[in-house]
């Protein structure tokens, strides 16, 4: 009995599988017949866009416009013109991140950085975190084009270009050849000396016991402060020597040096991410402008032009709140090529990627040479003067 219902059941299976491949190649000879585009049914979305997320992304275009609407009669301009579901904003988020990274790494820190998405990486399969959302949307909800292997085909692509490049030692960890049409921010690192090569260090502050209430009530807990702090001034003794500093002032100046250093690589990658943030808005609005130029086209050639922008209010609206943007932001009133765009927010990315691994370096090497002079002053037994932690962490983050 057992064998028949598994004989059955192959069979059941095998004719299905045929009964598949038979309307597969049905569907194709149709295509080719009727001189169609031949579209794989059976194989999984690209872009995964279910019934119930269509007519959720068209309630939520219908209330913004009645939103919209309202803010007009108040005499306010609109910002946000075309409404997006969670889905979209996470693909749009995938996409562009993905255009440029040539790791799951810098994916995963494009993602977060730029667009505040979290990657996780579960049994093979990434799945994404909205910003507003607490349960992750797996890659497969959205798409064929947001899951594993498809973006992993595209990081090698991205990859490759750079795999033919020479590398260097040591300092191409932090600086790059800029371009000379703008300022790089990594060039602080490329004009500076091998002096300053920073490898971060496990060296901490040493800890003052009239300030620890535990150890002044345990003994035990104070000798352990004690032996601990010993092994910290040991290690910032043995820093120096490596280092070559000779005096307490050559010590002062270095770190000097670093943090104005990490103050202009600050804003540096201030700068970097303003200019993006602007090709961001450019970029939106461009796209708000191509997709609703052809309506706006026949409204201009429409006889009865009333009647014709009651039927079509939205696309009017975002064409001409697009348009408005677009040439304000134009100094000789033309429209920015999309494609231009693209290219420059792409090297803009770039760029926040160098400006940033600078910043982080200065950054870490002056809180290294904090820490180095804080213990030097307790070595020396002269009055701690360096700022609190949290206060000089706000005055460089």
């Amino acid at each position: 009995m057992e064998r028949a219902c598994d004989s059955h059941a192959g069979y059941k299976h095998h004719v299905t599988k045929n009964y598949l491949i038979h309307l597969k190649q049905s569907l194709m000879d149709i295509c080719c017949r009727e001189h169609l585009h031949q579209i794989d049914l059976l194989a999984p979305a690209g872009k995964k866009i279910t019934d119930w997320e269509y007519h959720a992304g068209q309630r939520g275009q219908k209330k913004l416009d009645e939103r919209n609407r309202q803010l007009r009669a108040d005499g306010l301009t609109p910002r946000k013109m075309v409404f997006q579901t969670q889905k979209d904003f996470l693909r749009s988020a995938i996409e562009d991140a993905a255009a440029v990274s040539c790791s799951q790494e810098d994916f995963q820190k494009l993602l977060f950085e730029i667009y505040n998405v979290k990657l996780k990486v579960s049994r093979g399969r990434f799945s994404y975190l909205h910003p507003e959302r607490n349960k992750h949307i797996t890659g497969r909800m959205l798409g064929t084009h947001y899951e594993e292997d498809y973006l992993r085909e595209l990081f090698k692509e991205n990859a490759e270009p750079k795999e033919n490049k020479k590398k260097t030692v040591d300092m191409e960890k932090y600086n790059t050849e800029s371009e000379k049409s703008a300022p790089h921010p990594s060039n602080l690192l490329q004009g500076e000396a091998i002096s300053i090569l920073f490898i971060k260090s496990d060296l901490r502050l040493v800890a003052n016991l009239q300030d620890c209430v535990k150890a002044q009530q345990n003994a035990a807990y104070a000798n352990k402060v004690k032996l601990s702090n010993l092994k910290e001034m040991a290690k910032t003794v043995a820093y120096i020597q490596e280092h070559g500093y000779d005096t307490r002032d050559s010590l002062e100046n270095s770190f000097s040096e670093i943090k104005n250093h990490a103050f202009t690589s600050k804003k540096d990658l201030k700068s970097v991410e303003d200019n993006l943030w602007k090709v961001n808005e450019q970029i939106h609005y461009t796209g708000q402008y191509l997709a609703n130029k052809p309506v706006y086209q026949k409204f201009v050639k429409a006889k009865n032009k009333g009647q014709f922008r009651q039927e079509h209010p939205t696309e009017i609206a975002l064409y001409e709140a697009a348009r408005k943007f677009l040439k304000g932001q134009s100094a000789d009133g033309k429209l920015p090529s999309m494609k231009l765009l693209k290219a420059e927010k792409e090297k803009l990315v770039q760029q926040k990627k160098e400006a940033q691994k600078t910043y982080h370096y200065y950054r870490d090497y002056q809180k290294e040479l904090n820490t180095v002079c804080s213990n030097v002053d307790k070595i020396l037994g002269q009055p701690n003067t360096r700022q609190p932690e949290k206060q000089k962490s706000a005055d460089i983050s």
